[in-house]
């Protein structure tokens, strides 16, 4: 009997998933592939501002590894933390639900991603509400339900205000789809808290920048600007927050904002793995990212590839050999990545070339709200229902399995004729209460 050779992918999120899904038809059956992620699911990171808005649930945000790579006996998954690589004798060292577990790998592919920075600014750790997983955005949506209980609660106009106000860190995409999705949310829920009005309610943008959305045309920043105040939003550009506190922010300038609540979509920083693995190669990380070659193989001090690793996605600095340009953390750049990294693999296992990361992005998409979006496609611009319709063909069309493209799809067109839930969700056991 021949002895199989065991590759790892460690992470399962857009990339990873896209690199299983390549890889499917193609391992050559003498190898194993090991999916090795800590959770057992993957987070659909740009419908997280939806999950917020209760415009989707949040079981609707994320989907089952399982349901992906359909474990068999060439595929496995395992639930765990990587937690050390031991380069020399090709072994993972796995925290798993039944202890610590050596995994032996002929090949090692990471797509861990990144991690959310907590101390990116003063008070952020103690007041900021971070947008990054599932948990975040269900702290969010029930830290806006408990604001709207208790302004029905107090009459003292000063705390009124500040239960009210809401602000959001950060106008790139997920701090402009946030504070859409929370404008359209609070105004429709408001029906359900008959003594909080509509004026008392308000929803502001942070950006440090000269305008919203850097990654798209000015023409249709300025749209999704004009959305969001139309509706009774408020965007501060050119300012930047200094200090994080209880009741609100201090912007550099000495303004100060209040608010109860304080969205950060700003800051991330690297997974512990990436640290550890660049001091084992010697090599320096790129902006918190891991160096790779065109072809994404992780590259060593000495600029040659260590042979058997690759890494993409979030965790990647990744080099795209159409412009030269860094490629962007976005699902679109990941799902590509992933798919070549698996026909490079191959092409390496079979002694074959491999070729470097080329790919051109077929536009931007921006969901700002409910029936409202911007969008850069092919060079077409669209503004409004179009593009917030094309937003959500998009994601669905990632989503894993037909099951849950239907679900999602129900879920989403019940949503466009009826208000959100208002469901507070507290997740308490019987001897918890």
């Amino acid at each position: 009997m021949s002895h199989k050779r065991n590759l790892i992918l460690v992470g399962a999120g857009f990339a990873g998933l896209s690199f299983v899904r390549r890889l499917r038809r193609l391992l050559p059956p003498d190898w194993t592939l090991t999916l090795v992620s800590e959770e057992s699911y993957t987070t659909f990171n740009p419908l997280l501002p939806e999950a917020v808005g209760a415009s989707i649930f949040p079981e609707h945000v994320i989907a089952p590894v399982r349901e992906v790579i359909r474990p068999s006996s060439q595929w496995c998954f395992i639930m765990g933390r990587v937690s050390a690589i031991d380069l020399q004798r090709q072994l993972l060292n796995c925290e798993t639900l039944d202890g610590e577990k050596m995994l032996p790998y002929d090949g090692l592919v990471l797509a861990f991603g990144n991690r959310a920075r907590l101390d990116f600014m003063p008070g952020m750790e103690e007041f900021a509400l971070p947008l990054k997983t599932v948990g975040d955005a269900m702290e969010i949506r029930n830290s806006i339900l408990r604001r709207l209980a208790k302004m029905e609660l107090v009459t003292d106009p000063e705390l009124r205000k500040v239960l009210g106000s809401f602000i959001v860190i950060g106008g790139g995409f997920s701090g402009v789809e946030v504070a859409g999705e929370m404008i359209d949310c609070l105004h429709s829920m408001l029906r359900y808290y008959p003594k909080v009005r509509k004026e008392e309610v308000q929803v502001t943008v942070v950006q440090d920048q000269s305008r919203l959305l850097l990654e798209l045309p000015e023409g249709l920043a300025s749209s999704a600007q004009r959305s969001l105040e139309h509706r009774g939003g408020k965007v501060l550009l050119g300012e930047r927050v200094q200090c994080i506190h209880a009741d609100g922010v201090t912007l550099a300038s000495g303004m100060r904002l209040i608010g109860a609540s304080v969205i950060c979509t700003i800051g991330t920083r690297p997974n512990l793995l990436a640290d550890k693995l660049a001091r084992d190669l010697d090599i320096p990380l790129e902006r918190g990212r891991i160096p790779v070659r065109g072809d994404m193989r992780v590259m060593s001090s000495k600029d040659h590839c260590k042979a058997g690793i690759w890494a993409m996605g979030d965790c990647a600095q990744i080099e795209n050999a159409r412009d030269h340009s860094v490629c962007p953390p976005t699902a679109q750049f990941a799902v590509r990545q992933g798919a070549c990294v698996a026909d490079n693999l191959i092409a390496h296992l079979h002694g074959r070339s491999t070729r470097p990361f080329r790919y051109r992005a077929r536009g931007m998409l921006a969901s700002i709200g409910h029936k409202k979006g911007v969008a850069q496609v092919f060079g077409w611009r669209l503004f409004g229902l179009p593009a917030w319709l094309l937003w959500r063909a998009y994601y669905l069309l990632l989503m894993p399995t037909a099951g849950r493209k239907v679900r999602i799809y129900v879920e989403w067109t019940w949503g466009m004729f009826f208000p959100p839930d208002i469901t507070h969700l507290r997740y308490l056991r019987s001897k918890d209460l």
